[in-house]
């Protein structure tokens, strides 16, 4: 079997925080497309979501997550990417597989994994999980949009970066 292969597709550095960010315009000559969230909350309680053609509406998600010492779950009616980056002492990072994105006859996977660190006084901790979500829709994902849950925003220096897989 052939190794795949990542192409850069778009990438973003926040220079100030933003509470969201759009990659339109995506090459639909793709298989699968990875997008990669390497950051962290201007102040507090930001979830990573995901937003297709702009539609907030039709997705639904599924997610796990533990830290070693607890566990917990959740299912929601949203495109979850990640819960990470509660707090400005949080860094997370969070990859999401989009699978079949330009498919017109079914609707689109995503699988996330998901890792946070938080270093709040002197003192670490870690929580990893992982999300399924779907996109109930049978359109071909053109634009994404990566978008908060509350009305807080990505710091500066959160980046964004939009792969796509070769077929």
């Amino acid at each position: 079997m052939a190794t795949p292969t990542y192409d850069l597709l778009a990438s973003t550095t926040l220079t100030s925080s933003a509470s969201s960010v759009t990659f339109s315009s995506i090459d639909q000559t793709y298989g699968d497309l990875i997008l990669v969230v390497d950051g962290f909350a201007a102040s507090q309680s930001v979830n990573f979501l995901l937003a297709p053609n702009g539609d907030k509406i039709n997705g639904s998600s599924v997610a796990a997550y533990g830290s070693g010492s607890s566990a917990a779950s959740y299912t929601t009616s949203r495109i979850d990417v990640s819960f990470f980056g509660v707090s400005t002492t949080s860094v997370g990072l969070g990859v999401a597989q989009i699978m079949d994105y330009s498919a017109t006859d079914k609707h689109t996977s995503f699988l996330s994994r998901v890792n946070e660190t938080e270093a709040a006084g002197g003192s670490s901790s870690t929580s990893t999980g992982m999300i399924a979500s779907r996109w109930a829709s049978t359109a071909a994902i053109t634009s994404l949009e990566i978008y908060s849950s509350t009305a807080y925003s990505y710091a500066a220096g959160s980046t964004f970066n939009l792969y796509g897989v070769a077929k």
